[in-house]
């Protein structure tokens, strides 16, 4: 999902650049001014009490607007992403999107300082105002609205310098320059939406299997610790001596290992759609090492898919695939299979705890041919996708 807040004082051209970008990326146009004449228009409870507010003289509350956005973004599902103008407004109202769209499991990829010269939009104004008909189009009113843009709304793109998505461009060229201008800003922006899959389940839930079939799908790099701890003793590199002890004797590999294999993967694919992740975070640590490692990258974790499996279906498929070339060192015995199992409970489920306060997470019925989970599986990922882009 692409989401944009358009920033620039009166005068700046906003409402053209926002034709031309709702038409250009398909986006939702959400002002603040516009949703709130059409809830008043469709006279829903929101609007009656905005309606009220407004006749008594008052400013309609951030509770009400925040609301009328999330309800607009919640049900708005024809379009590719939203176009905010005139929101936020102030430092509060900018934590308040920040916080609404954090809650709608997506975020603000770019907001758009259309940066004028001040005559430049004063005489934009005046010539407006000769075929506008608009009764604030003087140049008294002009200068008091160019004010109140400078005490009240410019201290917001500091709250987004901090978050490193403001993009100031120059407003004073033509039509066609500023929208180039905009359009290079928005392409950098839609590059860095990777989507980051996290692929949960038991020992046996099939997970490999369906990584696989997500990544060849969506051109996502499938990353799993067994198979690049394998790929990487095979290398005779030097982390491959460091691994190769711990393979030996049987012993976990530590994480500093770990960590080190897995950034130099996410490295060596800068140009990545985003990855897929199967057997890693094992642990509540690692879990906080992978949202560090693509932090670094500009980029986080986009939804945990959980596959589900009953205990008596998991022990059948692992004590099948033990007789098997493919079988793991726990497949062994049901003695060990309980062990690993129990061993995932204690120490991954907490894992899913520590993401559902950020993350979305998808729970998935893994009984049934391979098809029949990918066909579950696929439902999350591309509901993930579509929000991304």
């Amino acid at each position: 999902m692409l989401n944009i807040a358009l920033f620039g004082p009166p005068g700046a051209g906003k409402g053209t650049q926002s034709a031309l970008l709702m038409e250009k990326y398909n986006l939702s146009y959400i002002a603040t001014g516009d949703i709130l004449r059409q809830e008043i228009a469709k006279n829903s409870k929101l609007g009656q009490e905005a309606q009220k507010i407004i006749s008594e003289g008052g400013l309609v509350s951030d509770e009400i607007i925040v609301q009328i956005i999330e309800e607009k973004i919640k049900t708005d599902y024809s379009y590719a992403g939203f176009l905010f103008d005139g929101f936020p407004r102030t430092y509060i109202q900018a934590y308040i999107l920040d916080g609404l769209l954090s809650k709608m499991h997506t975020s603000l990829n770019a907001l758009i300082n259309l940066q004028v010269d001040r005559d430049k939009a004063i005489n934009r104004l005046l010539e407006r105002a000769k075929t506008s008909g608009r009764s604030d189009d003087n140049k008294k009113v002009i200068l008091n609205r160019l004010k109140e843009y400078d005490e009240k709304t410019l201290p917001v793109l500091n709250f987004y310098n901090d978050l490193g998505i403001h993009k100031a461009i120059d407003g004073n060229g033509s039509i066609k320059q500023v929208f180039s201008g905009i359009q290079k800003e928005v392409e950098k922006a839609l590059s860095k939406s990777q989507m980051n899959i996290v692929l949960f389940g038991y020992p046996g839930a099939g997970r490999a299997t369906q990584a696989r079939k997500l990544a060849k799908e969506y051109g996502l790099v499938y990353l799993a610790t067994g198979d690049m701890l394998t790929a990487e003793l095979k290398t005779k590199s030097k982390l491959s001596k460091e691994i190769e002890p711990h393979i030996k004797e049987g012993t976990l590999v530590p994480d500093e290992i770990i960590v080190r294999l897995i950034e130099k993967h996410i490295q060596e694919n800068p140009k990545a759609k985003g990855f897929i992740f199967k057997g890693f975070p094992r642990t509540l640590v690692q879990a906080y090492i992978l949202d560090g490692l693509l932090r670094k990258q500009g980029t986080k974790v986009s939804c945990i898919i959980n596959i589900e499996v009953p205990t008596l279906e998991l022990v059948k498929r692992l004590d099948t695939r033990g007789k098997t070339k493919n079988k793991m060192p726990y497949d062994g015995s049901t003695q060990t299979i309980v062990k690993r199992l129990e061993m995932h409970e204690k120490k991954t489920l907490p894992v899913l705890d520590y993401y559902e306060k950020t993350v979305k997470i998808y729970h998935v019925d893994g009984v049934g041919s391979i098809t029949d989970v990918y066909q579950r599986v696929w439902v999350p990922a591309q509901e993930t996708y579509r929000n991304i882009h």
